[in-house]
């Protein structure tokens, strides 16, 4: 069980978020938009530490799980927590694949596929403009104020 309050963020707190968002980041975490292969800001990030949601800064991926697919987006075998990242069908643009979205808040981050590395097989792609990243041992942002595990650190 997850130790991060999975509460969605209420109608003012998400209109707050949402505002703080530009263009390109509210195309893709709110109108399931993918950004271009090989350009994102993290798909070459090798520093320590964990990727959380650009849009409520849930915990999502830590860097150690992160791995070179090859694809052109950052990809990572499994999350931080699973519950964190949720699943969605998705049959859109002529394919079925599997969505994923921040379990807090929705936000679309990209899709997991079942050709990743051990231990688990999956490979979660994702878009850099959905991310933000905490390197380790920085404190963890906490957009929405709500303390506990949010105000832990990165690591």
């Amino acid at each position: 069980m997850t130790a991060f309050d999975l509460t969605p963020p209420d109608s003012a707190q998400r209109a707050a978020l949402v505002a703080g968002l530009s263009s390109e980041e509210q195309r893709v975490l709110l109108h399931h938009g993918t950004e271009a292969p090989f350009c994102g800001v993290f798909l070459d990030n090798k520093r320590e530490g964990v990727y959380g949601c650009r849009l409520c800064g849930l915990p999502l991926f830590r860097s150690s799980a992160k791995f070179d697919s090859g694809t052109g987006w950052p990809s990572f075998f499994a999350p931080f927590d699973p519950a964190h990242v949720g699943r969605v069908h998705d049959a859109s643009h002529g394919m079925v694949r599997t969505e994923i979205v921040c379990a807090r808040c929705g936000s679309h981050l990209g899709h997991v596929f079942p050709d990743g590395p051990p231990p688990t097989g999956e490979r979660h792609c994702l878009n850099s403009v959905s991310l933000r990243f905490v390197e380790q041992g920085a404190a963890w942002p906490d957009p929405l104020r709500r303390g506990g595990a949010e105000s832990a650190r990165a690591g």
